[in-house]
């Protein structure tokens, strides 16, 4: 089926090895869960075999042509992801293992900071219901360390942030404010204006969970006109292992390091240590050096197919399953029901079956979902349900793979009666 807006997906497709593959005695995979993790492209699986081939070596330390050609490469992945996010410097792109570490990091940091960014028995945290854990336990800790009263915007009943009472939320006692960009369990797009609009009003700092974005639409950092931007590395094509904390410059040389060890120190002695600028101040110890070449070479790729256009190739794909799914008889979509102001995950009820019976009814047909709550339990907490089937899109998914979803339901369905 042709629908407007769609990549070439037939040439896309190539690039990806595993979306060749048969499962179960023959049947063609369709992969529904990039959600939870992407496809790489041979562009990146070759990238991360030439740097063990030829390249692999500690940064930084070493004068040697192998340590000096790693650090060009890890530096200049540093580079690309600047780039990415449109951050005005590179000092301020920050690589952890995962999204969930630069949260953390952000939280310690807070906790550990001194005035006026210190978080204390004072002061109030923000997040929302429909956060990923990694973006819940964090401040829950830094709560239960601090004193701090942990708050939170609720859902309404089609699956966005309720900000009626935004202001009773966000007060004068709120030191930071942390919510995700695009949910990975609703698909709910957030409307981060208005959110950033009031924390700053209040001089509360703002941390946003960019995960389920970076991989699909456009990011730029500049105009969220956040304080901390956070990313995974294993979504957006790149390798497991790697992930980005992107924060403001006076920020990251005001507030204290989370971890401690080589490479994040200036001087070192029995007494005391000072520590080294941004970046590096936060990167203690031997980092995922390859995972970071990875990443820059899943930047050069989805670069050169342009977001823009991914993202609405992924607006077609997602307008046309959520079609298709309300056809099917006692499907629920648990979030919006629309495509506009959303992104590519859908996560759905059937009648009565569970969604784990659903996922492995679809897997035996090929048809890889994610079941459960997807590190959302709040979530399904607030709709009255025990778990999700979730379909999540990229920017190789086809009209054809939602029709064989469909296919696919009606076969669940069938087998249970």
């Amino acid at each position: 089926m042709l629908l407007p807006g769609l990549l070439d997906t037939d040439a896309i497709r190539k690039d990806f090895p595993i979306l060749d593959r048969t499962v179960h005695g023959g049947k063609k995979l369709v992969y529904l869960d990039n959600a939870a993790t992407s496809q790489k492209p041979r562009q990146v699986l070759d990238v991360l075999n030439e740097h063990y081939e030829q390249h692999n070596a500690n940064v930084h330390r070493g004068v040697h042509v192998l340590a000096e050609e790693a650090t060009a490469l890890y530096e200049g992945a540093r580079d690309k992801v600047a780039a990415f996010i449109n951050a005005p410097s590179r000092d301020e792109v920050i690589f952890t293992k995962n999204a969930s570490e630069s949260l953390n990091l952000v939280a310690n940091m807070l906790g550990w900071a001194d005035e006026p960014y210190r978080v204390d028995h004072d002061t109030e945290i923000v997040i929302t219901e429909m956060e990923h854990h990694s973006n819940i336990v964090p401040w829950q800790l830094l709560s239960q360390r601090t004193g701090a009263k942990l708050k939170w915007f609720g859902l309404t009943d089609d699956g966005r942030l309720d900000l009626s009472d935004i202001d009773e939320i966000i007060t004068e006692k709120t030191k930071v404010v942390s919510f995700v960009l695009v949910s990975n369990i609703l698909g709910t797009l957030n409307p981060v204006e208005a959110i950033v609009r009031r924390a700053q009003q209040v001089g509360a700092l703002v941390v946003i969970d960019a995960s389920q974005a970076a991989p699909h639409m456009p990011l730029d950092v500049q105009a969220l006109q956040a304080d901390f931007v956070a990313f995974t590395g294993h979504k957006m094509c790149g390798p497991d292992g790697i992930g980005v904390l992107w924060g403001r410059q006076e920020l990251l040389e005001d507030l204290p390091p989370f971890l401690g060890g080589g490479e994040m120190i200036e001087t070192v002695s029995m007494h005391s240590s000072t520590y080294a600028p941004a970046p590096h101040k936060f990167e203690a110890g031997t980092p995922p050096i390859a995972q970071a070449v990875g990443l820059g070479a899943a930047v050069d790729y989805l670069t050169s197919i342009g977001m823009e256009r991914i993202a609405r190739h992924e607006h077609a794909i997602t307008e046309y399953a959520i079609q298709r799914l309300q056809e099917v008889p006692d499907l629920r979509i648990i979030g919006p029901v629309t495509a506009e102001d959303r992104g590519a995950a859908i996560s759905f009820t059937l009648g009565d079956i569970h969604p784990h019976d659903v996922g492995q009814v679809l897997d035996e047909q090929g048809i890889a979902v994610r079941v459960g709550h997807h590190c959302a339990r709040p979530v399904c907490l607030r709709y009255g349900i025990p778990a999700t089937t979730r379909a999540s899109f990229y920017l190789y998914s086809t009209p054809a793979e939602v029709d064989a979803l469909i296919e696919g339901l009606e076969h669940v369905r069938n087998f249970f009666g």
